[in-house]
C-alpha cells in the first residue's frame, strides 16, 4: 500500500483525523484493490453507456464570468448522481469497510450518504472547474459535509485532476455571488495557486465542503473518470432541502436526525 501525502507511516484514525482537521483534505492511497477497481472500472464504464443508449447523457456545462476566463465555457463534462441506483458494485463500494474506516475517522461512528455523482471529464478539452466551495449547493446545520472523489482512472494534473488548497476550510462560509463563484474570494486564490492532487485508480480524496478546490482542463488523450461520494455525520441534517438528490442512505451508524417524514421524501 503507498502511504498517502504527508504521511511516513501507516496512518492512523488519530493521525488522519487530524491531517484533515488542519489540511481540509486527505489523500487516501490505493484504498480500493485493483481487483475491485476492475469490476467498478467496468460497471463505471456501463452507466455511460447505458446513458448515452438512452439519450440521457447529461453533459454540463458550468457558466459564470471566472469559468469563460479561463476557458472553460465551452468545453463539457459527462456525470450522473447516484451510481449506487445503476450498479450493485457501486453500492457495495461506498459500503466497504476500508473506505467507511477513512470516513469514519474524519465523520464520526455515524455516516450518512447524500448523493453520488459520476464525473467523465472527455479528453482534449474537458472542462475545468474554477475555484470554489461546495457548501452553497446543500448547506448542512453542521457543516459536516464532505467529499470523497473515488479515482476509477489515473488523474495527472494534465488530466485535470483535483486542486486545493490546503487550510482553507478554515474560511468557514465565503459569501458567495450567482450561488457558485465567491468572485472576491477567488481572486485571493487563483487555480493556479492550489496543490495538485495527482492519483492512481483506487486512491480516495477527501475533502471538506468549506474546502476551495478546482481542476484545470483535461488536456491529455485519456479520459479522467471518478466518482464523487458526499456525506455527513449522523448527527447533521440538511439547512434548506432544496431538491438535490438526497439520498438519506445509512452507510455506518445511525442517523438521529431522521423522522417520518423526511424518510417518505426521496430528495430533498
Amino acid at each position: 500500500m503507498r502511504f498517502p501525502l504527508g504521511f511516513p507511516k501507516m496512518p492512523t484514525p488519530k493521525s488522519i483525523k487530524a491531517f484533515f482537521a488542519k489540511n481540509g483534505y486527505y489523500v487516501a492511497r490505493g484504498l480500493f484493490k485493483p481487483a475491485q477497481m476492475k469490476i467498478l472500472g467496468r460497471d463505471f464504464d456501463r452507466i455511460v453507456r447505458q446513458l448515452t443508449r438512452t439519450g440521457d447523457l447529461n453533459s454540463a456545462q458550468w457558466s459564470g464570468d471566472l469559468q469563460k476566463k479561463i476557458g472553460g465555457e465551452k468545453s463539457m463534462i459527462t456525470h450522473t448522481h447516484n451510481v449506487q441506483c445503476y450498479s450493485e458494485a457501486w453500492l457495495r463500494a461506498i459500503q466497504d469497510k476500508a473506505f467507511l474506516d477513512v470516513t469514519e475517522a474524519i465523520l464520526g461512528p455515524d455516516i450518512v450518504l447524500h448523493h453520488t455523482k459520476l464525473f467523465q471529464k472527455p479528453t482534449e478539452n474537458g472542462m475545468p472547474f474554477t475555484m470554489h466551495q461546495d457548501w452553497s449547493y446543500f448547506p448542512s446545520v453542521k457543516d459536516t459535509m464532505i467529499a470523497a472523489v473515488i479515482h476509477v482512472s489515473p488523474a495527472t494534473d494534465k488530466m485535470g485532476c483535483l486542486r486545493v488548497y490546503p487550510g482553507s476550510h478554515k474560511l468557514g462560509r465565503a459569501a458567495h455571488t450567482g450561488g457558485q463563484e465567491p468572485c472576491e474570494l477567488l481572486e485571493q486564490y487563483p487555480l493556479e495557486g492550489a496543490t495538485a492532487l495527482e492519483a492512481e485508480p483506487g486512491d480516495v480524496v477527501f475533502f471538506h465542503y468549506f474546502t476551495l478546490h478546482g481542476s484545470k482542463h483535461n488536456r491529455s488523450n485519456r479520459l479522467r473518470k471518478t466518482v464523487l461520494v458526499q456525506m455527513h455525520a449522523g448527527h447533521d441534517e440538511l439547512e434548506n432541502p432544496n431538491g438535490h438528490p438526497n439520498a438519506k442512505l445509512v452507510l455506518r451508524g445511525w442517523n438521529s436526525r431522521i423522522n417520518r417524514g423526511a424518510a417518505n421524501v426521496v430528495n430533498g
